[in-house]
């Protein structure tokens, strides 16, 4: 599994994750802030990445949208608003277990809750 995290979240939890050896990369880190939330998917999509957010209420919408339109995406996996972005072990911790319970990564229109 591979996670592309967004801007709200922190580098440092797709550090942790290389460290276990888990695929992760941060849209900081790639450059890729500012961008709208559609444009993050877009991104992690190319990538082959499972986008992990704490906007909960737009990415809903954008899965949504996604099966509407028939625009396949690598997953999206939402961080509960309790979860703050800075949190870097619990969230690292979550998304550790997620990618040893779906090692293939998630389906194309999955949406997972942390």
């Amino acid at each position: 599994m591979k996670f592309y995290l967004d801007e709200d979240l922190s580098p440092k939890i797709a550090e942790r994750l290389r460290k276990r050896g888990i695929d992760a990369v941060s849209a900081i880190e790639t450059g890729n802030i500012q961008l709208s939330d559609r444009e993050q998917l877009a991104c992690a999509a190319r990538v082959g990445g499972c986008l992990v957010t704490r906007n909960v209420r737009h990415f809903i919408v954008l899965a949504q949208e996604a099966i509407r339109r028939h625009e396949p995406h690598a997953g999206i996996i939402l961080c509960p608003p309790s979860m703050r972005g800075f949190e870097v072990k619990n969230i690292a911790d979550a998304l550790t277990r997620v990618a040893k319970q779906f090692p293939g990564g998630l389906g194309q229109f999955d949406v997972l809750y942390l």
